[in-house]
């Protein structure tokens, strides 16, 4: 089952588009939604660990948990720009439900 679909550097989760992008990329100051990605033996990007922040810049390169994703295979994050706050808590929501991805551990 496809996790989600390519489209060349961009990718689609339950119809979102995100980029693609290695964890060293400069990141803009923007409020978004971001997903740390491994690809399975068929190729297909995984979810690992699924968050959001005010300003990815401060919050992606200094994640406490991308060591943890990068040992489970992590080699990208999905990033998608979302500047109301309510509109990242309900679609962090539904994509962690969604996907159950194995480093988000509240909820479980």
């Amino acid at each position: 089952m496809a996790w989600m679909v390519a489209m060349n550097d961009k990718v689609t989760w339950l119809g979102h588009e995100f980029s693609v992008h290695p964890h060293g990329d400069s990141w803009l100051s923007v409020a978004g939604l971001y997903i740390f990605a491994a690809k399975n033996l068929a190729g297909q990007w995984l979810p690992l660990h699924i968050g959001h922040a005010a300003s990815l810049a401060e919050r992606i390169p200094t994640h406490e948990r991308w060591q943890e994703a990068v040992r489970l295979g992590a080699t990208h994050v999905h990033a998608r720009v979302v500047a109301q706050k309510a509109k990242r808590d309900s679609l962090e929501d539904q994509l962690i439900l969604a996907y159950q991805p194995g480093l988000n551990v509240q909820g479980k």
